[in-house]
């Protein structure tokens, strides 16, 4: 995931005598089904052919050990280094600036620009929305259109008031109209300030919903490397891939997914620290310093603690403030994942990126399975709710409803918005029947 954003530059830079390839061996199984992989390729603006090896027979002939690894080929064909894990722009530049450099001083390089047609991007209201957040005090719904690089406030019943964002990516503060985002996700309200985490940015943005002014609290633009130990003012922390907020007592939560972390932003100083997380990657409870998360790209609170949905180990864990404790509810580790219904040890979730609280559950985006599923935190009792467990679309009850990688949820007057990613779309399902419908958007 960051990688690509680095080989982007790249790719634009040294356009006429730089090649890349991308090869896909994915860890979960829903990753592997081509349909996934092109509404990867599309979401994430993959500009260079990518081969599907999903039977990983790529991986065994060049002997690749991590996500992700790069290899260097010459022109004649000869691979001449191999780097395993993320790269800087910054060391990425100078390595190939220095093969150039070699390359065109023998007589080697062919400088020609290849002409790659790039998958199409969506042409509907939403490309690939994120999250979403409703809010019944004010009957309002924001929606993180992600692949459009903008915010979108609604009502609940789907009419847009108004546009946070030109469309385009960038890192921008200033009016609604004129800021520029990054393929934003989580959205948190605190009173009139809707705070965005800001992805691609590293970034987290305040917008003012009184004065429509958009305002960077947080964020350098630029992606830390590694993880983080201690704090800083906000703006002069290095963040990287905010992927959800939520608000506990006057303090911003954040799942710091690049920095496998929850980090907390406090409101009234601008202080910004990592609060979970040992910065490894894995699955391991106990006191936040310590303890391993992965990933986490889903936040949600009840008031008293923090559950996130733990992406890279399938888990729904927790984390509460008072205490500075780390618990799982459900997943077992790295490599186990699924689809099973059931209590604790024996759920199987694939992947997820959402979680929401409502009536004392915990509704789970199960993302890879496109399910929503119910957890109680009591019992660790979770079972699938709305999905067939096949990606398409498709509205109606139970299992004869159909989503395509959920992101996103939220729950408000006995209804849950679903960021139905994949889908370009808003889907409501009432609690009371379980009925799902789409929202039609009007006004964006």
């Amino acid at each position: 995931m960051h990688t690509l954003p680095q080989l982007r530059k790249m790719e634009r830079k040294y356009a006429d005598v730089l090649t890349v390839i991308g090869v896909h061996s994915a860890k979960f199984m829903a990753e592997r089904a081509e349909i996934g992989l092109r509404n990867a390729v599309r979401r994430y603006e993959v500009e260079h052919p990518v081969v599907n090896d999903a039977d990983f027979r790529v991986w065994q002939e060049y002997a690749v050990r991590a996500w992700p690894t790069l290899y260097f080929v010459d022109p004649k064909g000869r691979i001449v280094a191999r780097h395993e894990g993320e790269l800087s722009s910054e060391e990425l530049d100078r390595l190939l600036s220095a093969m150039v450099e070699e390359y065109d001083r023998e007589g080697l390089l062919v400088r020609r620009r290849l002409d790659f047609q790039p998958e199409r991007r969506p042409e509907g209201t939403l490309a690939y929305p994120g999250k979403v957040l409703a809010d019944e005090a004010s009957a309002r719904l924001f929606i993180a259109d992600s692949g459009h690089n903008r915010v979108l406030e609604a009502g609940l019943d789907g009419r847009v008031s108004r546009v946070w964002g030109r469309g385009e990516a960038g890192l921008a503060d200033g009016e609604a109209e004129s800021a520029a985002f990054d393929h934003p996700q989580g959205v948190a309200l605190q009173d009139d300030q809707l705070f965005v985490a800001d992805t691609e940015n590293h970034a987290i943005r305040r917008l003012d919903l009184g004065t429509g002014r958009v305002v960077t609290v947080a964020g350098t633009g630029e992606q830390a490397h590694g993880y983080a130990r201690e704090g800083a003012r906000g703006r002069e922390a290095a963040l990287s891939s905010p992927w959800d907020l939520c608000v506990l007592e006057n303090v911003l939560y954040i799942a710091m997914a690049g920095m496998h972390q929850l980090w907390a932003l406090e409101l009234s100083s601008g202080l910004i620290r990592p609060c979970a997380g040992s910065g490894v990657e894995g699955l391991e409870d106990g006191p936040a310093s310590r303890a391993q998360l992965a990933q986490p790209s889903g936040l949600t609170t009840d008031g008293v603690l923090i559950y996130f949905a733990d992406s890279e180990t399938s888990s729904v864990r927790t984390f509460d403030p008072a205490s500075g404790k780390v618990e799982t509810l459900v997943g077992v580790g790295l490599f186990e994942f699924g689809d099973e219904d059931g209590v604790g040890e024996q759920v199987r979730l694939q992947h997820p990126l959402g979680v929401c609280w409502l009536d004392g559950l915990v509704y789970v985006a199960d993302t890879y399975n496109s399910k929503v599923k119910r957890l109680d935190p009591d019992t660790r009792r979770c079972a699938s709710w709305l999905g067939s467990g096949r990606a398409g679309f498709g509205d109606g009850t139970g299992s004869a409803v159909q989503f395509s990688e959920p992101g996103g949820l939220s729950a408000v007057r006995g209804r849950v918005f679903i960021a139905d990613t994949n889908n370009h779309a808003i889907r409501v399902a009432e609690v009371s029947s379980g009925r799902v419908s789409t929202l039609e958007l009007a006004g964006a």
